[in-house]
């Protein structure tokens, strides 16, 4: 046996499964420069002219040439295909036209400038998305950018040039590069071919040298574009060496956590975080805690909240919107705990020290806290300016810079909450110069607290804040020495006066944040019990569109917002709108297109997302486990709707709830089908069964009597003649039952039968019977028990002739040679009951109830499972049940036997009751 390979000398699963998914796409390669005119899209061109004189089908997707002669040269002999002209704000915009690229399907296709921003109406927002979906579908593209539209370096590369670059590609796109070849020149060198009119225009040329090319900015963009370069090509190193098994010195398992709040500066903090866990080759995440502060965030806000966490996620970070309690430190120390967290990144804002009395420091409390863990602070200032507009400004500037960041009042009030507030007081006022009138109470002042609690409890902080000053101010006119005056005579009186100040409004601030933890807890608990009742009213919900009216309800009631469904047609596979709320919205062609793309996708589409941001609905895909069952569209009356955090994660669990119950009801119809094909398939072997034996059977017998008549006729006397062609007779007759009996059944199955009501004699149907069974019933006694008084019947008698011959010869064949057969019939007050018993064996306890299923025959007692197709009694139950009555067998103890019994009601008596015969 050979030995096994080490685990440490094994192929990575992850290397090679990033392998295996590489050569399902196109291969990228971008041309990086440090700088505009290093000379990117002239080395592309010329690498292109070059694949297409070995043979390779190359086109020209879209390339910015910007006048420069030598670069149009190259552009000659290489098919450009047309661009797509798009109407922007009155001006007519040409865009590379992607579903032209698709439907040439070149193997190599130019796209310049990766960073570039498509026009708006555009399937996706940037033109890196574009080239995206290239390599998907598998075709090879060559690209450039240069280095200062890399996400990670964008806040770099402000404060080298103090030049905020606002069209940025992720790290991913460049990472997962198949190639990536640095286009280099020295300083000098692109100076030189900026004054020569090489890069820009001469104008433009001038002010270029006066800001951005200069020679520190342009040697510390190329020392930049080779050390990222430098990073890039280890890690792809790296990954050789955990494809092929290769050990080496790996890097140890870091993980990075940033903390992001609400402030402009999160974005600089998100791109900070990303090039310390590239420089760890670690893993990081992107937290944001919500706490009842969150509820007070301005619009703006939430939107700068959900486009940090959106940034990071494009760079790899993965995100979590988690609540939060009182201390964000505590929290954030749980989560880098149960994460395995080695790196924590968060922003330090300069605050007021009464801010950080009342409200903590989060960054104290995490560096006090945080043990083994390491924390890198940010200073929140700089963040904040680099998001402002560019890099921190040169020069003296101050030391530092103090921000107040405005004190959340809690709860809105209005100027009728100062109002009652101030009743309280005075209320307070008049209660406690009551008391002192009474008593001598010497803590008089504590009267004021409940004035305090109560205007925090109802108002909020701003209110109880008041309420704290307008007592104090109050205690000391109407209740300190002298009173009626603001004067203080005493100093342990003003010390007093002062530390009921202070307590009034720590009480005040601890029942206002008190009341707002209260708040958040019960939205939380309402949306999990709105939540629980969604689920819980789903799972009783068998149709689907139900389901969906349902589900589009809910969302909309819990979300605010209009919500549209949609689901592929069962026939064609295109999507169909199934429900919307309000119920008279629909689609326009451009927003129904949204939707089949993220359809077809499995990825968020239109308002706030990569794809179609600039559209009125977000579309969201409905997926389980086992696949994507829908789409979801939800929008506002305001076009430029951005969901919160929160509203996302609520969105997305109705989301998947509403999916997994789609899937249930799918797979409860499969389930019925297969059911449906396998019954199907049950009967369709047991007619395959019935004709083979039990209709061939009476054709032999036919067959051979008529071939023995007609070859030997004459050798046979008189008496075997007659016998044979009885038998031939007899077996026509069974087989025209057989016929009879499956184009009954086959009436019955098509809903075609309809029976004719006429008033008949009971006693004339069974005559009629038993002379059609004489030859079934000639070895039999017949036993008729019925009363000559019963009423006429308003039934179809071929029908119920066709339900009693049946039954005779049912039991003809299961009963042996001279037992009784009897026919009874009684007439009750409820009912009118018709009969037929037997002396055979019985019926097995478990089979009475599908001697009536199609092909079904029991499987005990003497004869009984011979001689019939199994047809016979499901044609009863069907004519019994065409006309209004029900059938059932039961066993006889009796003597033994079985007995079948028909049952009608009293509508089928007819009026005029039946003439007595003498």
């Amino acid at each position: 046996m050979p030995e096994s390979t080490p685990a440490d000398q094994r192929p990575s699963p992850e290397a090679l499964l990033a392998e295996a998914q590489k050569e399902k796409r196109g291969r990228l390669k971008i041309f990086l420069g440090a700088a505009p005119g290093v000379g990117k899209t002239y080395e592309m061109l010329l690498a292109a002219r070059k694949k297409k004189a070995d043979g390779v089908d190359v086109c020209v997707g879209v390339v910015e040439t910007h006048g420069r002669k030598e670069t149009e040269a190259l552009l000659e002999g290489l098919e450009v295909l047309p661009r797509k002209a798009v109407d922007y704000k009155g001006r007519v915009l040409q865009e590379m036209d992607i579903d032209a690229v698709l439907k040439r399907r070149p193997a190599l296709v130019l796209v310049d400038e990766l960073a570039h921003t498509n026009a708006e109406g555009s399937r996706h927002p940037k033109r890196y998305q574009d080239v995206e979906e290239l390599l998907a579908a598998g075709i090879h593209v060559y690209s450039t950018l240069n280095i200062q539209h890399i996400e990670s370096l964008n806040d770099v590369v402000a404060r080298i040039t103090h030049v905020r670059v606002r069209e940025t590609v992720p790290d991913d796109i460049f990472d997962t590069a198949d190639d990536v070849e640095i286009i280099d020149l020295t300083p000098d060198e692109l100076i030189q071919r900026l004054q020569e009119g090489k890069v820009y225009a001469e104008q433009q040329a001038q002010r270029a040298l006066k800001n951005y090319f200069k020679t520190g900015n342009l040697t510390a963009l190329r020392e930049l574009a080779l050390r990222r370069t430098a990073e890039r090509v280890d890690e792809q190193m790296r990954q050789y060496m955990r494809t092929h098994a290769i050990r080496g010195p790996w890097a140890a398992g870091e993980r990075v956590l940033v903390c992001i709040n609400e402030s402009p500066g999160a974005a600089g903090l998100v791109r900070a975080a990303k090039r310390v866990a590239d420089r760890l080759d670690a893993d990081w995440f992107a937290v944001y805690f919500e706490t009842p502060r969150t509820q007070q965030l301005t619009p703006a806000e939430h939107e700068r909240v959900a486009q940090t966490l959106q940034l990071a996620k494009q760079l790899g970070a993965e995100t979590f919107t988690l609540p939060g309690g009182r201390r964000i430190a505590e929290d954030a120390l749980r989560f880098a705990h149960d994460s395995n967290i080695t790196q924590i990144l968060v922003g330090k804002s300069v605050r007021s020290w009464w801010f950080e009395l009342l409200h903590g420091s989060v960054v104290h409390d995490l560096v006090k806290h945080a043990g083994g863990i390491n924390v890198h602070v940010l200073a929140e200032e700089v963040l904040n300016k680099e998001a402002a507009g560019g890099a921190p400004e040169t020069g003296l500037a101050p030391k530092h810079t103090l921000r107040l960041a405005p004190l959340k009042l809690g709860f809105q009030a209005d100027g009728s909450a100062y109002g009652y507030t101030v009743i309280a007081v005075a209320a307070a006022t008049l209660f406690g110069r009551g008391i002192v009138a009474l008593v001598d109470l010497p803590n008089v002042s504590l009267v004021y607290l409940a004035a305090v609690l109560w205007s925090a409890a109802r108002y909020g902080l701003g209110p109880s804040l008041f309420a704290s000053v307008l007592s104090t101010l109050c205690y000391n006119f109407f209740f300190i020495e002298p009173v009626y005056t603001f004067t203080i005579a005493d100093p342990g009186q003003l010390l007093a006066l002062t530390f009921f100040c202070v307590a009034a409004a720590l009480t005040s601030t601890l029942t206002v944040r008190e009341r707002q933890f209260a708040e958040t807890a019960r939205e939380q608990a309402r949306t999990t019990a709105e939540l629980f009742a969604f689920s819980r009213k789903l799972a009783g919900v068998r149709k689907l569109d139900t389901l969906l009216g349902t589900t589009a309800a809910q969302v909309a009631t819990m979300l605010k917002v209009e919500v549209m469904l949609l689901t592929p047609d069962s026939a064609s596979g295109a999507l169909r709108q199934m429900a919307a709320v309000p119920a008279d919205a629909k689609l326009d062609e451009a927003e129904l297109a949204a939707a089949t793309w993220c359809w077809e996708h499995t990825q968020p589409t239109g308002r706030g997302t990569d794809t179609l941001p600039g559209g009125k609905r977000l579309f969201l895909p409905l997926r389980t486990g086992q696949g994507k069952v829908g789409v979801i569209g939800v929008s506002r009356a305001a076009g430029n709707f951005l969901l919160t955090p929160l509203e996302r994660r609520l969105l997305d669990a109705l989301g998947d709830l509403a999916a997994i119950a789609i899937e249930r009801i799918r797979l409860a119809k499969d389930v019925d089908q297969a059911r449906m094909l396998a019954e199907t398939e049950k009967l369709r072997s047991a007619l395959l069964t019935s004709i083979s034996h039990d209709l061939r059977t009476p054709l032999a017998l036919i067959i051979g009597a008529v071939s023995s008549l007609k070859s030997y006729g004459p050798l046979y006397d008189e008496a075997t003649r007659t016998e044979m062609l009885n038998t031939a007779i007899d077996e026509a007759e069974r087989l025209n039952r057989y016929v009879a009996n499956l184009l009954d059944m086959t009436q019955l199955d098509a809903g075609a039968l309809k029976p004719k009501r006429e008033p008949c004699d009971l006693h004339d149907l069974v005559g009629a019977a038993l002379r059609r069974c004489a030859k079934q019933l000639a070895q039999h006694k017949i036993k008729v028990s019925i009363p000559n008084n019963l009423p006429m019947l308003l039934l179809d008698d071929v029908l119920m002739e066709q339900v009693l011959a049946n039954l005779l010869d049912n039991a003809a064949k299961y009963t042996p040679a001279g037992s009784t057969i009897e026919v009874g019939a009684a007439h009750y007050r409820f009912s009118l009951v018709v009969s037929v018993r037997d002396e055979g064996p019985g019926i097995p306890e478990a089979d009475l109830q599908k001697v009536f299923d199609k092909f079904f025959r029991a499987r005990e007692g003497g004869d009984r499972g011979r001689g019939g197709t199994g047809l016979g009694l499901a044609i009863c139950r069907g004519f019994v049940e065409a006309m209004g009555g029900r059938i059932y067998a039961r066993n006889r103890t009796d003597p033994v036997g079985a007995e079948f019994v028909i049952e009608f009601s009293p509508e089928v008596i007819a009026e005029r009751p039946r003439t007595e015969v003498a």
